[in-house]
């Protein structure tokens, strides 16, 4: 069977034809096929109704000359049809070139959107959002729990984390977070000490702008502020590395070498911040009350001793530990999230940025949700 336009620009115009051989159907390529000629064939719906069933189609490119784009068309018209007749393409004659860019085209082109599609009633969405969240909380769960198992046997040495990761992620989000924790923690606790002495001047009771900021910072403010700090920072980080590494294929060859991704790359991840976010805090809580220090100091007539002993006496150790752990656990969320976010992201540059962002997003929110839960907790716990 045999096909092709009259030429018009070429004295060798593009032909081609489908020969049935014992177990296999040969198509044989010839001619000039350059897209600027303007007489590309177009491949027929009906051009394998001839072919022999169950075999693959071959190619013979031996009297193909100068080709381009259009040959390309012309394949990918074919390659439709193979995928409609359910038959294979055998593409190991054509040039490299070609190979490559027909492996890229999928086998028939993507139905554009419904400009007049039919919205999802309002009850429906709500719905499927639902679910959709719901099985995210599962998701991150499963991750959390084969992270752990992980850590688990990175205690008996049989992890496949290698201690260096460890370190370096320990050292980003630790002593390399050191100065904006301390910045943001010290201005937090220098605008409480200015808000609580304007007011309490008014009742002759300057001396307790430091129970104020004391409890504050070790009740609330320093572990949230610290754990909204690394979300922005270290979570946007993560999602962002492993949706790049997403997009360069690595975790398919993690996982094509039988690397768990979760012992591999989350486990040091989120170990570093759970590491790191109970000293964050203290480390915050301190300069905090540095930062109500100065202010109350040069505000109110307030002794240094005055202003330590009623810090001091302002808050129990239970407070401290509450607070400590609040930290640790705003650090396996930061971690375990933003690891997940990378891990679902797509593999163009913009989702890269897209995860980052995401990452940010839902761990601000988490933490300040978690926030609250623990605020209940606290309450029904009498702290």
């Amino acid at each position: 069977m045999g096909h092709g336009d009259a030429p018009k620009e070429n004295d060798k115009p593009p032909q081609w034809r489908l020969d049935t051989q014992n177990d296999a159907n040969l198509l044989t390529l010839s001619g000039v096929w350059l897209a600027r000629t303007g007489n590309i064939p177009q491949f027929p719906d009906d051009g394998l109704k001839n072919a022999r069933p169950h075999s693959a189609v071959k190619f013979d490119t031996h009297d193909l000359g100068a080709w381009d784009t259009g040959l390309v068309a012309f394949l990918w018209d074919l390659k439709r049809v193979v995928h409609d007749a359910g038959l294979s393409l055998d593409i190991q004659t054509l040039p490299p070139p070609v190979r490559q860019l027909l492996e890229l085209l999928p086998d028939a082109p993507e139905t554009p959107p419904n400009p007049h599609a039919k919205r999802t009633p309002f009850l429906e969405a709500i719905g499927d959002s639902t679910l959709a969240s719901l099985t995210e909380v599962g998701v991150v769960t499963e991750l959390g729990i084969e992270t752990a198992r992980g850590g688990f046997l990175a205690l008996l040495g049989r992890s496949r984390m290698r201690f260096v990761d460890l370190l370096s992620n320990t050292n980003d989000a630790g002593p390399s977070a050191l100065l904006i924790v301390g910045v943001v923690n010290f201005l937090v606790g220098a605008i409480l000490a200015f808000v609580g002495a304007v007011e309490l001047q008014k009742f002759a009771a300057g001396i307790y702008v430091a129970s104020l900021v004391g409890i504050a910072m070790v009740r609330e403010m320093a572990a949230v502020m610290t754990a909204i700090i690394m979300a922005g920072r270290t979570g946007g980080a993560y999602a962002a590395r492993i949706s790049t590494m997403q997009g360069n294929e690595e975790i398919d060859a993690l996982n094509v070498f039988g690397i768990p991704t979760s012992t591999y790359l989350i486990l040091p991840s989120v170990l570093s911040l759970i590491v790191t976010m109970p000293f964050l805090y203290l480390y915050g809580c301190l300069i905090g009350m540095l930062g109500g220090f100065v202010v109350a100091v040069s505000m109110l007539s307030i002794t240094v001793a005055g202003y330590f002993h009623q810090t001091v006496t302002a808050f129990g150790i239970g407070q401290f530990i509450f607070g400590f752990i609040k930290s640790i656990v705003f650090g396996a969320f930061i971690g375990l999230t933003s690891c997940r976010i990378g891990l679902k992201a797509g593999r163009s540059a913009a989702d890269v940025g897209i995860a980052a962002t995401r990452a940010v997003v839902v761990g601000i929110v988490g933490v300040i949700a978690i926030d609250a839960v623990f605020a209940v907790i606290a309450d029904a716990l009498g702290i």
